[in-house]
């Protein structure tokens, strides 16, 4: 019996795509340092078949683990552009105002109108 969740096994091609090329590209890094996938499974500490599932794309590989691998890879920096903020949003960030606290026993500046 699959371990693969219904979630993940119902996920449109167009979806599967870009995970498959990340892994390609991801395999391509490592062929490049010549590591074995012994070697970069240690480096990433994890098993030989969990580098395999994230070189083949599966989409149930951990992204934490994507990230170790992009670090290891000196390519961090690339996941800053995965889905950025709409330019909208990040201009008009919502800043949450503290509440103003009031002391006992102290008059505050409206009441000071005699």
């Amino acid at each position: 019996m699959s371990r693969q969740s219904n979630s993940l096994s119902a996920l449109p091609s167009r979806t599967l795509a870009p995970l498959a090329r990340l892994g390609e590209r991801l395999r391509a890094h490592r062929f490049q340092r010549e590591w074995t996938v012994a070697e970069a499974s240690e480096r990433l500490l994890c098993s030989p078949t969990t580098l395999r599932a994230l070189e083949a794309g599966k989409p149930g590989t951990s992204i934490g683990l994507l990230a170790h691998a992009l670090w290891l890879f000196g390519e961090i920096d690339t996941l800053d552009a995965v889905a950025p903020a709409p330019s909208g949003m990040v201009a008009q960030r919502r800043v949450r105002k503290s509440a103003k606290r009031i002391v006992p026993g102290s008059i505050r500046e409206d009441e000071r109108d005699f």
